[in-house]
């Protein structure tokens, strides 16, 4: 039996060298991203400086942080995501290990993410990137889409007295003596029915600008949430694009006044009532703006198409925002390599 050739550093410097000309989509991610710029932040909620001296260093947290990033790309568990470090050249590359460097562990990648998960540092790694596009001339200023997308969970067998429970913002009292069973309750997602289908989880509600079709800001709730109660969280000021395009769902006299009093204008869907049909003019501008608003789903289509789909498995909405944040960072991130490379490219 013959014994299998160790690699070689001009091996994998070959192997890489390979990669990059088959059009590695991790390259340009690892070299364009300021992954640098979230360091402050993260290290500020991990208290890396407070470590005792002696034991195992921790991971580097911007690796750590690039790994939530490949978990989000590619819509991988903590135990997957291991695998695939192991396994895959383009993901040792991405995230800058050697072939006999310590790799973390499934373990090790969720006692990452837990304190970033309960501090909402997401949201903010969200809100520092959104700052960052503005120096390349990214700047949200051509209008604002907003748009809600239901993103499914594990569907929870509940009894209907629990269901009511757990519907009354309360914990079934037996739960409690089963600590095991309780951590596999997710207790905040919710029902909710959409032309016609029942839907089980949380809203990814976003705002997406008109031009360029980056995420410019979001809000995560449970599925039963009417957009309207977060129309307030996701819009952005005037500054951004007057126009506002939504779906019907969306219009009502108050409404309608908040975005008048915000110096906003309402390209929000009309829609007709019982006694109330709409108009043939109402109808072509409901069709004009279905095509402006169509690019909103050109972000969640690429998340479904591209990004191994919405369904997460988490537990409580904490989680949920995390998970759903690091995908619109993630979608962000690749949406600006699009709108950038080329120019990127003739200035290197």
């Amino acid at each position: 039996m013959s014994i299998p050739r160790q690699l070689s550093f001009f091996d994998l410097a070959t192997r890489y060298q390979a990669l990059s000309q088959h059009g590695d989509p991790l390259d340009a991610l690892a070299f364009h991203v300021p992954w640098e710029a979230f360091r402050p932040t993260l290290e500020a909620v991990l208290h890396r400086s407070k470590r005792e001296k002696g034991g195992r260093p921790p991971f580097d947290a911007v690796l750590m942080c690039k790994i939530l990033v490949l978990q989000a790309l590619y819509n991988l568990s903590d135990d997957q995501t291991e695998y695939q470090v192991r396994a895959r050249l383009s993901f040792m590359r991405f995230l800058g290990l050697d072939l006999d460097q310590r790799i973390p562990d499934a373990k090790t990648i969720w006692l990452f993410r837990e304190p970033l998960t309960q501090a909402q540092v997401v949201k903010t790694l969200f809100d520092q990137f959104e700052a960052y596009l503005a120096k390349p001339g990214l700047q949200p200023r051509r209008g604002q889409l907003i748009e809600a997308s239901l993103v499914p969970v594990p569907i929870q067998r509940h009894s209907r007295e629990d269901n009511a429970t757990i519907k009354a913002g309360d914990c079934p009292a037996e739960w409690d003596k089963q600590p095991n069973k309780r951590r596999q309750k997710d207790t905040e997602a919710r029902w909710t029915k959409k032309h016609g289908a029942s839907h089980y989880g949380y809203k990814n509600q976003v705002n997406v600008d008109k031009q360029p079709k980056l995420i410019r800001q979001y809000a995560v709730t449970d599925a039963a949430v009417h957009d309207r109660q977060v129309l307030d969280d996701v819009l952005l000021p005037a500054e951004a694009g007057r126009d506002i395009w939504a779906d019907s769902a969306s219009r009502a006299e108050e409404i309608e006044a908040q975005l008048k009093a915000k110096r906003l204008r309402s390209k929000i869907h009309e829609k007709g009532a019982r006694h109330k049909v709409l108009t043939a003019q109402q109808h072509t501008r409901n069709r004009a703006r279905s095509r402006i608003r169509a690019r909103v789903e050109h972000v969640f289509g690429h998340q479904v198409t591209a990004m191994g789909g919405k369904l997460i498995r988490t537990i409580g909405l904490a989680r949920a925002r995390a998970k759903i944040g690091l995908k619109n960072l993630t979608d962000n991130f690749q949406r600006f390599l699009i709108l950038t490379m080329p120019r990127t490219v003739q200035e290197v």
